[in-house]
């Protein structure tokens, strides 16, 4: 499948200096999947991959320098978001990639859109952020219940990601399939463009909050937020139990002025069960320093977010295990015993 591959490693650039006894050092790539530009994933993908990354002739972390694996170069790629990332990491396309609980559970156990395909290599690195489902309709704009969404054009996510394969099972439960609607299978960014320009009536995103091409949208157009009722959150939940009530609250984005009633889904840091321990190990502690954490902390509003002491919450009822290496790390933290 073709993806268009944005790289966003800052240390790269000191690649073209490096001296002879520095090539001699070993490099390893490792490839992060991401999601479209307009998201989340992405953004966050890059920051991670610049922590992590230590590219020979680096400077010493201790000298001011990244504090990534001496050695590491990370890329972090623009894909179609969490299907396609898991896929892609059980077939050793790429080292790691963030993807929804949901997708991640669905994928390793060979269930619903991934029955008769399992991704059994899969692994946890850490728990990152909960990604908010929005239902975004244009300035003015209202749904008296999600079955209105029936006869209207809506966008439903890319092809390969985890949005749109929870979407489709939640908008099941309310009895629309897609010969309902005129569905649009495009990304965030692409979504956002075709509400401002009258072509989508509604579309779904599930993403950290804010989201880029949201935030856009919010202060050209305008928008509105689709409040699920209580019984939609019930249904949407039962249907799709990794996706658990919450609130986007009043001024996230400027022009919605109210706290819209929604579900999340934990973001979660995945690899291969084919990457050696030592490996992982390395880049689960360097995700996790004092330097990453600055590094998060001014990066991206969902980086704030990402912190240890929620790195493993959640991921008791998902049965996906932890790598070995990054296990190893949080019991040395002691948040295993």
């Amino acid at each position: 499948m073709k993806f268009r591959t944005r790289i966003l490693m800052a240390a790269v650039a000191g690649l073209t200096m490096i001296g002879g006894a520095a090539q001699a050092q070993e490099m390893t790539f490792f490839r992060i999947g991401t999601g479209s530009a307009g998201g989340t994933y992405f953004p966050i993908g890059g920051l991670i991959a610049n922590a992590i990354s230590s590219p020979p002739g680096s400077r010493a972390c201790d000298k001011g320098g990244t504090c990534g694996v001496p050695g590491l170069v990370a890329i972090a790629q623009s894909t179609n978001a969490s299907a396609h990332n898991v896929t892609a990491i059980n077939a050793g396309q790429m080292e790691a990639g963030l993807t929804g609980a949901a997708t991640l559970y669905f994928a390793y156990h060979g269930v619903s859109k991934f029955e008769g395909s399992q991704k059994p290599k899969l692994r946890i690195i850490a728990n990152l952020f909960p990604e908010d489902l929005h239902l975004v309709l244009p300035k003015g704009g209202n749904l008296g219940s999600l079955k209105d969404l029936k006869g209207k054009r809506v966008g439903i996510a890319q092809a390969g990601s985890g949005t749109q394969i929870a979407v489709e099972l939640m908008l099941a439960a309310q009895g629309i399939t897609r010969d309902d609607i005129e569905e649009a299978e495009l990304n965030n960014s692409q979504s956002a463009e075709r509400l401002a320009d009258g072509q989508l009536d509604a579309y779904f995103y599930a993403a950290g909050t804010p989201v880029a091409a949201m935030i856009q949208l919010d202060s050209t157009k305008g928008m509105e937020l689709y409040s699920f009722s209580d019984a939609e959150i019930k249904a949407s939940n039962e249907a799709v139990p990794y996706y658990v009530p919450s609130t986007i609250k009043a001024g996230v984005y400027a022009g919605v002025a109210y706290d819209v009633q929604t579900l999340a889904v934990n973001g979660i840091l995945a690899t291969s069960s084919d990457l050696s321990e030592d490996l992982i190990y390395q880049v689960t502690k360097a995700l996790w320093n004092d330097t990453t954490r600055k590094l998060l902390d001014n990066g991206h509003a969902k980086g704030k977010v990402i912190r240890l002491e929620t790195a493993l919450l959640g991921l008791d009822g998902l049965n996906v295990p932890l790598h070995p290496g990054a296990e190893k790390f949080y019991k040395e933290a002691g948040l295993i015993k």
